[in-house]
């Protein structure tokens, strides 16, 4: 399908990796990500919920400096 939209092929495991981290990026929790892939275990999730690096960037306070 993905070759009719003119994109590059999509394949499952990216598909499960965007929808966890919508999840999570949206708000929900771990367990709420693991329910709606289907998994038994939460270590499972894991896999499929990396950390956004990018994202956590802007939270972090540069070295030595203590936020007030």
């Amino acid at each position: 399908m993905s070759d009719l939209a003119g994109v590059d092929r999509i394949y499952a495991h990216r598909l499960r990796h965007t929808a966890a981290m919508d999840v999570l990026a949206g708000g929900g929790s771990l367990t709420e990500a693991k329910e709606l892939l289907g998994h038994v275990y939460t270590v499972t999730t894991m896999a499929y919920a990396k950390v956004d690096l990018v994202s956590l960037r802007v939270l972090a306070v540069p070295f030595g400096q203590v936020p007030r």
